[in-house]
């Protein structure tokens, strides 16, 4: 655990004020919450802002609409009574909790405020977040967490770490129901950090906040290695390397504005519709750029992301996890102002391949999605699985099999458009109609096959291109050959597998049309308590 922020706080007595009218007693009561709203003294509150850090009160201020939030349990204190604690006893023990208002739309929120005890957690703490988590589920709306806490406390003991546990039993029992938001704004350490990632979205804010279960110097204790908390997990390690943060900013506010955002385009629960807005985005919109953007030629690379923008509402794409698995891109957007989730192989990185973090990435997204009512959309230009050793020993066979088991799992909307290449057993993955897509487009520069047409040519006829007298202008000729029979663009949808061919011009109008068929959408599943998937 963390070392703990003394902050000195006291009991400040009530006002001298006589009690012998409802009068006064109003006026009391009055002083003593703006005393709770004002918080700790001001040194603990310069202490705050000298780390670059908004204090609790601030942050809800930007997070919520304008005088929108109700505050629930302000005068809690612990009743802790060993090491000194009995003389420190601050109302709100360190955690701000109530509801307010995002966008007009209600939200749960609690807040750590790290100028008492650090933010850390203890029996009184831990049971106002409780009860937030509760009412958050009982109202079917979303619940967010604004992180900045120093882990356990430890002058309360086991009773603190049960704390974490009834945390953690309501994160896994809200999972798929209400939307949940972690807001990561300072040290979040020890058993801690497993409450943030049980729920769907990490938010993290680059040189404030930090994530890991065991600090440096437990890490310098066992291992003899020094690193400081930030190379350890910090926002720029959790959003590039481990894949925990899904999303990393410079600063608070912005950080704070775009989960705003994000909560514009999710449902309060899993019993109603992402919300519509009125598109003033032609849905007939001719997409011209489509035909110099994306080359014909498979092996030239191209940005994915600029197809993003060029077919949905304004351009406008809330991408997850950018830094993170950048071969596949996953993200909402609306078409004719209804969200969608978009997973699209990005040919930039790794040529579009898939590999254990980008089949973790999707199959995370994908069961976002399906558990918030949100149809998918499928864009394809993908080689293959990546091979080598590291990927095989690494497990990219269960791993890849995550991504298929989402896929085939939700029910949801699912439309697959495939651009140019889906090769062997990743095109069947990326969402192919054999394992539910519900519709399937292609461009006319798509190639659907086993593999490419230069590796199945060196397969079937190696012996008769090692016998020629000319070996390149043999295999030439019988590339040529195998592309023409199996992999010509209409070849699949001479099969069924593909519903239509389309001009690249008409991607957009085509994806909004398919997307308006399905919006009813009802796919009932079989009776089980869950399915088994390849954790």
């Amino acid at each position: 655990m963390l070392e703990r922020e003394d902050t000195g706080i006291i009991d400040s007595p009530l006002t001298d004020l006589p009690r012998e009218t409802m009068s006064d007693r109003v006026t009391e009561l009055a002083l003593l919450k703006e005393n709770i709203r004002s918080g700790p003294d001001a040194e603990a509150t310069a202490r705050q802002h000298s780390k670059g850090k908004l204090t609790v009160r601030e942050r809800l201020e930007v997070l919520l609409d304008p005088d929108s939030f109700v505050e629930v349990e302000a005068f809690r204190r612990h009743r802790a009574t060993d090491f000194g604690m009995q003389h420190r006893r601050p109302h709100t023990d360190g955690v701000v909790a109530g509801w307010g208002r995002v966008h007009g739309r209600r939200v749960m929120v609690f807040a750590h405020d790290f100028r008492m005890f650090g933010g850390a957690l203890g029996e009184a703490h831990a049971a106002k977040i409780h009860k937030v988590m509760d009412l958050a589920e009982a109202a079917g709306v979303p619940l967010i967490s604004l992180n900045d806490g120093a882990g356990a406390r430890i002058q309360e003991g086991v009773t603190a770490l049960a704390g974490y546990g009834g945390i953690f039993q309501r994160n896994v029992r809200m999972s798929g129901v209400i939307p949940q938001i972690s807001v990561m704004l300072g040290p979040c350490a020890g058993g801690a950090a497993y409450s943030p990632v049980l729920t769907d979205f990490v938010f993290m804010v680059n040189g404030i906040a930090q994530m890991f279960i065991t600090g440096p110097d437990v890490v310098k204790a066992v291992t003899g290695e020094e690193i400081s908390a930030d190379c350890l997990g910090g926002a720029r390690v959790h959003g590039t390397v481990s894949g925990v943060a899904g999303f990393v900013y410079p600063d608070e506010v912005s950080c704070l504005e775009d989960v705003r955002f994000l909560l514009s385009l999710l449902p309060s629960n899993n019993q109603e519709l992402p919300p519509s807005t009125v598109a003033t985005d032609s849905p007939d919109r001719s997409n011209d750029c489509l035909l110099d953007l994306v080359p014909s030629e498979p092996s030239i690379p191209y940005d994915m992301s600029a197809v993003i923008e060029e077919v949905v509402d304004d351009g406008e794409f809330f991408e997850f996890h950018a830094g993170w698995a950048g071969n596949l891109i996953c993200g909402l957007a609306r078409f004719d102002g209804e969200v969608t989730g978009i997973v699209a192989n990005q040919p930039r990185h790794l040529a579009g391949v898939l590999d254990i973090k980008a089949s973790e990435k999707g199959a995370r997204f994908i069961q976002l999605c399906d558990a918030f009512n949100i149809p998918l959309v499928s864009l394809v230009d993908v080689p293959g699985f990546l091979p080598g050793t590291d990927q095989e020993h690494g497990g990219i066979i269960r791993h890849g099999a995550k991504l298929l088991y989402a896929y085939c799992a939700a029910t949801v909307p699912r439309i697959q458009l495939i651009l140019r290449k889906a090769y062997g057993g990743a095109y069947i993955v990326m969402d192919s109609r054999s394992i539910g897509a519900d519709l399937s487009f292609a461009w006319p520069t798509n190639e659907i096959a086993v593999m490419g047409a230069e590796g199945a040519a060196n397969v079937i006829f190696r012996r008769e291109i090692a016998a020629a007298d000319d070996p390149a202008a043999q295999r030439a000729k019988r590339v040529d050959e195998y592309r023409n029979v199996l992999m010509h663009p209409y070849y699949a949808a001479e099969r069924g597998l593909v519903d239509d061919i389309i001009d690249p011009r008409e991607t957009r109008a085509t994806l909004i049309r398919a997307l308006a068929l399905l919006r009813a959408k009802h796919s009932a599943g079989p009776q089980r308590k869950h399915g088994n998937p390849p954790m």
